[in-house]
C-alpha cells in the first residue's frame, strides 16, 4: 500500500465509525432506560401485592392467620 492511501485510511475510519458508534450509545442507552423502568415497575407492583396480601391476613379471624 501507499502511503497516501494509509493516510487516508486512518483519517477516514474514526471520521466513519464515530457517528456508528454514537448511535449505537443512544440504542444501549434507551434500552437501559426501559429495563431500569420495568423493574421499577415491577418492584412497585410487587410490593403493592405485598401490602394488598398483609392486609388481607390482618383481616382473617385469629385462627386463620398464617
Amino acid at each position: 500500500m501507499q502511503w497516501e492511501l494509509i493516510v487516508v485510511l486512518i483519517i477516514a475510519i474514526p471520521i466513519i465509525l464515530f457517528p456508528a458508534a454514537y448511535v449505537w450509545y443512544l440504542n444501549f442507552g434507551g434500552i437501559y432506560a426501559a429495563i431500569k423502568e420495568a423493574r421499577a415497575k415491577w418492584a412497585a407492583q410487587r410490593a403493592s401485592e405485598k401490602s394488598k396480601s398483609n392486609s388481607q391476613v390482618a383481616n382473617l379471624p385469629v385462627g386463620l392467620k398464617k
